[in-house]
C-alpha cells in the first residue's frame, strides 16, 4: 500500500553538489537567514522555499554543508516533532473531526486508517533514528471510529 509512486510535477534539484557560481552568499549569511526565518515561525520546508524564491539560494546544504533542520537543531530552534509527522497528525485530526460529524462516511474512515498507519510507520522510523524519544506514542483522537 505504501509503495513509492511519485508524480513528476515538482522542481528538479540542482545536479551539482557545489553551490552555483551566481549564488554569492557566504555560509554564515545563509545560516543567519535560516535562523531569522525560523524565529519568525516558518517550518523548515517553508524556509527552503523562501530562500529559493526571495533570496535566490537554490539549496542550503551545498553552501553551508548542513541541512536546514541540522542548522535549526544546532541553534535550539528545531521542532519537537518532525514536520512531516506533524502534518500527518494534523491531517488525521481534521479527518477525525469530520468523522465526528459524519459517522457513516466509510470512505474517510478508511482514509483515517491509512493516515494513522503512515503516522505509525514514520514514528517507528524516527524512533529508530533517535529523532523521537523511544516512549513517544501517537494518541489518536478518534479511537471510537476504528
Amino acid at each position: 500500500m505504501h509503495k513509492k509512486r511519485r508524480g513528476k510535477s515538482h522542481s528538479t534539484r540542482p545536479v551539482s553538489k557545489k553551490p552555483p557560481p551566481w549564488c554569492t552568499y557566504k555560509p554564515e549569511e545563509v545560516e543567519a537567514l535560516v535562523i531569522k526565518l525560523a524565529k519568525e515561525g516558518h517550518p523548515p520546508s517553508m524556509i527552503g522555499i523562501i530562500l529559493r524564491d526571495q533570496y535566490g539560494i537554490p539549496l542550503v546544504k551545498p553552501i553551508t554543508g548542513k541541512s536546514i533542520t541540522q542548522i535549526l537543531r544546532e541553534h535550539g530552534l528545531a521542532r519537537p516533532i518532525p514536520e512531516d509527522l506533524e502534518n500527518l497528525i494534523r491531517k488525521a485530526n481534521r479527518l477525525a473531526a469530520h468523522l465526528e460529524k459524519h459517522p457513516k462516511d466509510y470512505h474517510n474512515k478508511r482514509a483515517l486508517q491509512l493516515i494513522e498507519a503512515k503516522i505509525h510507520r514514520l514514528a517507528k522510523y524516527y524512533k529508530r533514528k533517535g529523532i523521537l524519544p523511544p516512549d513517544w506514542k501517537y494518541k489518536p483522537r478518534a479511537a471510537a471510529f476504528g
